[in-house]
């Protein structure tokens, strides 16, 4: 089983900011492409922010174009998500995510792409 370790959750005030960042063992990391979702009660899991194995390709869905942006460092096997501007809408559980892939350059932003999950991790945007 693949442990996928997310931090950076918490409480924020409306325009601040949060970083989430995530974690993957090195031989999952290497070779997935990498996404956020978030979920909140009622709603459906939906994908906010992809980016490919490569790093060269990302996707934002259009409620956060502009105020979140998806990293990854190599290094550290981690997958970042800066948000900016925060939103009482964006109040949710994040959830980061790895799809295995043998395709450097290609998105996935459906939930059934992919195959392991974090724990989730709760952003609250009070207004």
């Amino acid at each position: 089983q693949v442990q996928l370790v997310e931090s950076g959750g918490g409480l924020v005030q409306a325009g601040g900011s949060l970083r989430l960042s995530c974690t993957a063992p090195e031989r999952t990391f290497s070779n997935s492409a990498m996404a956020w979702f978030r979920q909140s009660p009622g709603k459906e899991r939906e994908c906010v922010a992809a980016i490919s194995w490569s790093g060269g390709s990302w996707w934002y869905a259009a409620s956060v174009t502009g105020r979140f942006t998806i990293s990854r460092d190599y290094v550290k096997n981690t997958v970042s998500l800066q948000m900016n501007r925060l939103k009482p809408e964006d109040t949710a559980v994040y959830f980061c995510a790895t799809a295995t892939t043998s395709d450097s350059a290609t998105l996935y932003i459906a939930v059934a792409d992919y195959n392991y999950w974090g724990q989730g991790t709760q952003v609250t945007v009070s207004s």
